[in-house]
């Protein structure tokens, strides 16, 4: 028996209720069938497919049945994960082959899709009220945006969804690694500047694509980028150090192809919305946000500037986990805070700001702050330090995409007419 929820084309009811008892969690009591030696207890569909009277069945009867077979019931961990084990179904149309990620949300399985044949991912959130409720919206949001043909190249494509066990199980195409992984397998070795290129129009017009629709996805992050192929090559490494050299590691991996898709689209929402909440992962939150002063579209190229510096050095440019510090960090590669902007921060920014000004050094929290925030280079010094060509355009957007004035900052659009993304791309 397959239960399988239709993706809703109507406004998703998100009201807490009663779980359904579903067809592939409980079943009726079937005795132990021997299948040619071997013993499988509580087949579901034995009754259906027929036993003979000495519960013998044929081999390729015994197959069928376990390809329906119904895994046993097991508790979550202590963090609401599903608990699996590779070559376990999820409903009778999806078998589990291997685990592909994890993260906040729950865990990210490849699975064989029998009924079309290939293998897909599948999302498994975690069972916890707000990682489903998050789950539900991000369902709703990639049913619009798989409605429009643009975003089939831009945006992860949806295959089906369905509730399993009390965990929202999503299906999406395969893709490759992320950007974040790809980096963290290189040893955190940059891409060339034409790989960065071709990343950033793609992304740029994903972004652009979204926020024609009013939608602002706030979660942007390397992480949340995956390559379409896992397919890579080797070069050599010019820049290799000696250190590296006695590690063998003197070669890195360039992606065979630059495609990308953008995922992850649980905290999206519409335009002034809700702006009761802080988005962005902190590595990339635009300014505005951390100062209280609302959120929109520009949040998102903030981002998208950050992720771009991050592809062409290999390191995260704030790294940080701290409000004022990574205000001063920003400060030191970027110039000054606007005061017009720290007048108007918000109560719980009070904090940061002291006459008129960046409270910094004086309110750091202790030395190795300082010295976190002291040691980052200027965007031009940075830029020129790892990048060969283009590197005065590729200043120029940089920014304009890091303006601290989210009004004064170069929208998707913009960004996409700038002179390095339209140059042409040679690896």
């Amino acid at each position: 028996m397959e239960c399988l929820s239709e993706v809703p084309h109507a406004p998703l009811d998100r009201r807490p209720r009663k779980r359904q008892r579903l067809g592939w969690d409980v079943g009726p009591e079937i005795p132990q069938i021997k299948f040619c030696g071997q013993e499988v207890a509580n087949v579901i569909s034995a009754v259906t497919l027929g036993l003979s009277s000495s519960g013998v069945v044929s081999s390729q009867v015994a197959e069928e049945l376990l390809h329906v077979a119904t895994p046993p019931l097991r508790e979550d961990d202590k963090d609401g994960h599903y608990v699996f084990a590779v070559g376990d179904n999820l409903t009778s149309r999806y078998r589990i082959n291997a685990k592909m990620g994890e993260g906040t949300f729950g865990q990210v399985l490849e699975c064989w899709d029998r009924e079309r044949k290939e293998m897909v991912a599948v999302k498994i959130i975690r069972g916890i009220k707000k990682y489903r409720d998050a789950a539900m919206i991000e369902i709703g949001m990639l049913e619009q945006l798989c409605r429009y043909e643009k975003s089939r190249s831009s945006c992860v494509q949806i295959r089906n969804w369905f509730d399993y066990r009390n965990h929202i199980c999503i299906v999406c195409e395969k893709l490759g690694p992320s950007l974040y992984d790809f980096l963290r397998k290189n040893n955190y070795r940059s891409f060339p500047i034409a790989v960065v290129r071709e990343v950033a129009k793609q992304l740029l017009e994903c972004i652009a694509f979204m926020h024609e629709l009013r939608l602002i996805h706030t979660d942007l992050k390397p992480e949340n980028i995956l390559l379409v192929s896992p397919e890579y090559i080797k070069v050599p490494d010019y820049k290799v150090s000696s250190r590296s050299l006695k590690d063998g590691s003197y070669y890195k991996r360039l992606p065979k192809s630059s495609a990308i898709k953008v995922i992850d689209f649980g905290s999206t929402t519409y335009d002034q919305q809700d702006q009761s909440y802080v988005v962005s992962t902190r590595h990339y939150r635009a300014p505005e946000v951390i100062l209280g002063l609302g959120w929109s579209y520009p949040c998102d190229v903030w981002s998208v500037g950050c992720i771009l510096i991050e592809l062409c050095t290999g390191e995260a440019l704030f790294q940080t986990h701290e409000n004022l510090e990574h205000l001063a960090m920003m400060e030191w590669v970027l110039g000054p805070l606007p005061y017009n902007m720290l007048k108007r921060r918000d109560r719980q920014a009070e904090k940061y700001v002291r006459k008129g000004r960046l409270n910094w050094p004086e309110g750091c929290a202790s030395r190795e702050s300082m010295k976190a925030v002291m040691k980052l280079p200027r965007l031009q010094n940075l830029v020129i330090q790892n990048v060969e060509h283009s590197a005065g355009d590729f200043i120029d957007l940089l920014e304009g995409l890091l303006r601290y004035d989210p009004d004064g900052r170069l929208t998707a659009q913009e960004a996409l007419k700038h002179p390095f993304m339209t140059e042409r791309s040679e690896r």
